[in-house]
């Protein structure tokens, strides 16, 4: 089943570069074969939000967290999805947000 991993941490969060460097996980992820996709995705100032014909600059809601990246995977059900998702470095500072693709 594949799952999105939505990668959601406060703006105003400051951690090392080690502490956030996604390398270890991917690799990891990538040598175990359930990493399908991810990027990084610039920040929320950056956002347009559609919503019914109405098109506005920034961000859906006003949360204190936002959605810095995503990655895309693939998994035998959802205890494995959290135990991959458990060991991505911004777990430690954030919160991934696991979600099932709708099924084919």
């Amino acid at each position: 089943m594949k799952y999105l991993l939505l990668i959601c941490v406060e703006e105003s969060v400051e951690v090392t570069p080690e502490q956030a460097d996604p390398e270890p996980w991917i690799e990891e992820t990538e040598r175990r074969g359930v990493r399908l996709d991810g990027h990084r995705l610039c920040p929320v100032s950056d956002a347009t939000t559609v919503r019914a014909g109405l098109v506005t600059q920034g961000p859906f809601a006003e949360t204190k967290e936002q959605i810095g990246g995503f990655d895309i995977i693939e998994c035998a059900d959802l205890d494995e999805a959290i135990e991959i998702a458990s060991k991505h470095p911004v777990a430690s500072f954030g919160s991934i947000e696991v979600r099932p693709f709708w099924p084919e």
